[in-house]
């Protein structure tokens, strides 16, 4: 009775390796062709390969030979999230969370056959975790390059309101922004903007604040000139988010390329309360930024669908707003306007 018990448990055991390879597997490749045939890169897809191989070598004959397909009372059970996708970013996150998902049970259940076979599998569960960070990032930064109209927040009434009426008018970059409100009520607001803009799949930046940037798993942070350094931010942040920095000058565009931001802000073109006290810098620095600019920048600084035709005629093909969308009577008409003319 308990050698036939010991056999059943062993042979569970090999069934649950057995599926989670495969598992594991199937979620790499479906990564690594887009990897391939998507971002045509090299580097991420070999990396994907690579990992593929080495979860075949441990897929020995006495794990697949445990198979036992028409006896698995898992193989018809699904769910209704598995049946669509609503776009790219969701389908390689689902996949990228089921190969971390099928390394950690093998990482658990080699402990009970192979120790090597657990710690190969932890140290892939962590390569895989770098991997997610830079896929997903790359994700990010090719929606920033392509995205044309930026929301600021600032504190108004009906604030997250104002915000998804934003996003159903197409906003796909929102900043939050609040520098005179307690910690953890800005905690609280940056949590909730992330679900929303996760939801209308756009991206989410901290104002100044790393530190609830990395708490709320927000996309990134905007920095001003007196905040923390680029670099810094970066070495805290990783290279998988987006870090952006205010210039109104050609020195401080050219110190923010070099030290290696994702993008600029270029103003106050126009006199703004947001920036109280500080001078405009006219279109003049607008054109300056279309002949000189490397990295994707945003006209910034009150910019509104009376004066934006100017912005554009000066060189921007990208512009950030505060007031025009979050004092607008109607912010989802206000943007698809902003948009339409852009």
């Amino acid at each position: 009775m308990f050698y036939e018990f010991m056999i059943n448990q062993q042979s569970a055991i090999y069934r649950i390796l057995d599926a989670n390879l495969d598992r594991a597997r199937e979620g790499l490749r479906i990564v690594e062709e887009w990897c391939r045939f998507g971002l045509n890169n090299k580097e991420i897809a070999t990396n994907c390969k690579e990992m593929r191989q080495e979860l075949a070598s441990w897929h020995s004959v006495e794990l697949r030979v445990a198979r036992d397909t028409p006896h698995d009372v898992g193989s018809d059970v699904t769910h209704t999230q598995e049946a669509q996708r609503e776009n790219l970013q969701d389908l390689l996150q689902a996949n990228l969370c089921r190969v971390q998902e099928a390394l950690r049970v093998l990482e658990e259940y080699a402990k009970l056959y192979d120790i090597e076979f657990a710690v190969a599998m932890k140290q892939m569960r962590y390569q895989v975790y770098t991997l997610e960070s830079k896929l997903l990032g790359q994700s990010n930064f090719q929606l920033l390059a392509k995205s044309s109209l930026y929301l600021v927040t600032s504190p108004v009434n009906n604030f997250l309101t104002v915000v998804e009426s934003a996003l159903k008018g197409g906003v796909k970059i929102v900043q939050y922004r609040h520098k005179d409100q307690d910690d953890l009520i800005k905690l609280k607001e940056a949590y909730k903007l992330k679900q929303l803009c996760t939801n209308y799949h756009a991206l989410f930046l901290v104002n100044d604040r790393i530190d609830i940037a990395m708490a709320v798993n927000a996309d990134g942070v905007h920095l001003g000139q007196t905040d923390c350094p680029v670099g810094l931010a970066r070495q805290i942040l990783g290279g998988g988010k987006i870090i952006g920095k205010s210039t109104s000058n050609s020195q401080e565009m050219l110190k923010a390329i070099s030290d290696g931001a994702d993008y600029i802000g270029v103003g106050p073109v126009y006199e703004t309360p947001t920036k109280a006290g500080k001078k405009a810098i006219g279109l003049d620095y607008v054109l300056y930024a279309k002949l000189n600019a490397t990295i994707p920048w945003f006209a910034i600084g009150g910019i509104d669908n009376n004066n934006i035709q100017d912005v554009i005629k000066a060189g921007a093909t990208r512009v950030a707003v505060v007031r025009a969308i979050m004092e607008a009577e109607n912010p989802t008409a206000e943007t698809k306007n902003l948009l339409r003319n852009l």
